[in-house]
């Protein structure tokens, strides 16, 4: 993170060129009274969406871009690139329009069939608009391959959602987040809910907060549970009504950040995450529905992954307490749950009202709360993940033997000590 050369004020001044940044932060305040309801007494936390869909391309992915895209125009690059689903491609391309460049997006759209999801295919749409030319693959493991053979080709600038400059992008929304919260109720957040996929957002966010002199929030992960499905399946790849903010992305760039399209990732979440949980897909539908109908917020469904996570966290809370949800995104035609509820029905997926917790059923059916007590976060095992982190990395460095200097970095990049990476280590640390 130290290679970009920009400070975060100047960051800050990067993104106000193109009008991004400074994003409101909205109590919700109906949302949070309907959580009370089902909180013990003097429980139930205060709840604050940061709106990130004010930003020009509708998602905090915005941040990232800009730094990226201004980057590139700065060394002189004729256009950009992205490996994208689609809101950090429709940020790209909205900063490249912005600043007179080309820009190529490549996307993991489809099946074997040529069918593509409507919130996918609404993101090339987006995409599109901005004068992006956007490549559609089938889902598997060319992705990167074909990513990385374009970018020789055209000479392109890599505006990775994992490179520093993306990163350093998202900084100014957690030091955002700590100064409106200062000002709007005179003290930092007690938590953050990060929706978590790649690790960027979670990365990011926290950096800023601790920039802003807040290191004491505590930062949760939350992504949505798709245990059981394969991410590079092709017959599997329609199953899931969720393209983004899911385990299938967010427990392996947890543990093995790496394997992205930089030769080292800047997005490193388990360095600044305190809590890893869990949703269901139906309580994320639900809760988007909610946000609208309670708040009358009609945003996209990722942001909501965290807006479901925290619903269920604000009630373990003090009444006094403060939570903030990072991020909205933008919605869009394909992005409604109302064409993502169809498509998972044309997939033969079953939707029903009943309890997520105990009758969803992941690839078989959709669960969507039959009231807003059954919306609960599950904990996952943050411990193992870190676990996970530090053998992987010792098995890809081909490091039997870690020195000193290699257990402070384990413990730094798992949020943890060196008697910890001892402990999963074993015998071969001493």
């Amino acid at each position: 993170m130290n290679s970009t050369g920009y400070t975060l004020d100047e960051v800050g001044k990067i993104q106000a060129r193109t009008a991004v940044g400074n994003t409101p932060l909205i109590e919700l305040r109906n949302i949070t009274a309907l959580a009370r309801r089902y909180a013990a007494p003097g429980r139930g936390a205060r709840i604050f969406a940061k709106d990130e869909a004010a930003n020009p391309s509708g998602s905090f992915k915005a941040r990232r871009a800009a730094c990226a895209v201004a980057h590139a125009k700065k060394l002189g690059y004729k256009g950009v690139m992205a490996a994208t689903s689609g809101n950090y491609g429709a940020a790209v391309a909205s900063q490249a329009a912005m600043q007179g460049m080309e820009c190529i997006v490549v996307q993991e759209c489809y099946d074997s069939r040529g069918v593509g999801q409507p919130e996918i295919i609404e993101k090339a749409r987006k995409c599109e608009a901005y004068g992006a030319e956007v490549v559609q693959l089938s889902v598997g493991p060319e992705l990167f391959y074909s990513y990385l053979t374009i970018m020789q080709e055209t000479g392109y600038f890599n505006a990775s959602l994992y490179s520093p400059f993306g990163i350093a992008g998202v900084e100014t929304l957690g030091y955002e987040i700590a100064t409106q919260c200062r000002e709007m109720v005179g003290r930092d957040p007690d938590m953050v809910v990060c929706t978590n996929a790649g690790g960027g957002m979670i990365t990011g966010t926290a950096r800023g907060l601790i920039k802003a002199g807040s290191p004491h929030t505590t930062m949760v992960a939350a992504s949505i549970d798709l245990v059981g499905l394969h991410m590079a399946s092709d017959s599997q790849f329609n199953k899931k009504s969720c393209t983004t903010g899911h385990t299938g992305f967010g427990v392996p760039y947890a543990t093995d950040p790496d394997h992205s399209d930089t030769p080292r990732s800047a997005a490193r979440s388990l360095r600044y995450m305190d809590r890893y949980v869990t949703v269901k897909q139906g309580e994320v539908f639900y809760c988007t529905e909610m946000l609208a109908n309670l708040e009358g917020l009609e945003r996209g469904p990722a942001g909501n992954t965290a807006l479901a996570a925290a619903f269920s966290l604000a009630q373990e809370m003090p009444e006094d307490g403060v939570l903030v949800i990072s991020e909205t995104e933008y919605t869009g035609a394909g992005k409604h749950i109302q064409p993502q509820l169809s498509f998972a029905r044309d997939n033969g997926i079953e939707i029903l009202f009943g309890d997520p917790a105990t009758e969803d059923k992941v690839g078989v059916n959709i669960v969507l709360p039959k009231d807003p007590g059954h919306i609960k976060h599950q904990e996952a095992d943050i411990t193992r993940f870190r676990q996970s982190l530090i053998k992987k990395a010792c098995a890809r460095a081909g490091v039997a033997t870690p020195t000193p200097q290699d257990l402070v970095f384990l413990a730094e990049e798992t949020k943890t000590d060196v008697d910890f990476v001892k402990a999963t280590l074993g015998p071969t640390a001493d």
